[in-house]
């Protein structure tokens, strides 16, 4: 599994590479804190904030918060809900306001030091609700998820992953509409405390001018 697991993604990382017409590419930086509570053995609860600087990583792009469940059914199968608040920058440098729901179902298999994450989820998500005339029109996203981490004696472990983004409108005509592939490191200070750094790499497609972001990212985690 975990071969093709590395298959996949490495599809994932051909297709980033084909290029498009009048793209526009951008540096950024990914900062956030989250805070997770298992409430019982088989259901937690988190809560991230989160700062994406942007434009060569000198203004700040979007605040995002988000609160997300988590229950845990058997050995290896795991569904989330979860809700996004998120400030994104206009081009006149206000900022919309976003509402963003999610459902997750995820299926986990440890395979000798690999642990190989297979999520699937749904995003519907609202802008600017009471200000815009399509603030009640959502835009609905299908993400299909591969992650890979590997468990290295100590405190490190490296992880990388790839998704896609299909629009569901557009589900019948569009491949998809955004590509995201990550590769990073988490470091566990001791049961309570970790932090990680990581690399994005993201890009959109089948749009006028396409945004090509390269994103280092940095997160710390306070798990009770």
């Amino acid at each position: 599994m975990n071969k093709t697991a590395g298959k996949v993604l490495l599809i994932l990382l051909i297709l980033a590479g084909f290029r498009s017409r009048g793209q526009v590419q951008d540096a950024g930086l990914w900062l956030n804190v989250s805070v997770n509570k298992r409430i019982t053995p088989a259901l937690s609860v988190s809560f991230t904030q989160e700062l994406r600087m942007n434009e060569n990583i000198t203004e700040a792009g979007a605040f995002h918060s988000d609160l997300d469940f988590t229950y845990r059914f058997g050995k290896h199968f795991r569904i989330g809900a979860g809700y996004r608040f998120s400030k994104q920058r206009r081009v006149d440098d206000s900022y919309d306001c976003r509402h963003r729901y999610n459902v997750d179902l995820s299926y986990r298999e440890k395979i000798q030091r690999f642990l190989v994450n297979l999520r699937l989820r749904y995003e519907s998500q609202y802008t600017d609700i009471y200000s815009s005339p399509e603030g009640t029109t959502p835009k609905n996203t299908v993400v299909p998820r591969l992650e890979v981490k590997y468990n290295l004696p100590g405190k490190f472990e490296p992880f990388i992953y790839g998704e896609p983004y299909f629009r569901v409108s557009n589900f019948l005509y569009v491949p998809f509409v955004q590509l995201r592939l990550c590769a990073g490191v988490n470091y566990s200070i001791n049961r309570m405390h970790s932090v990680d750094l990581y690399y994005l790499f993201q890009k959109e497609y089948y749009v006028k001018h396409p945004l090509t972001e390269y994103v280092i990212g940095a997160g710390y985690t306070f798990s009770f």
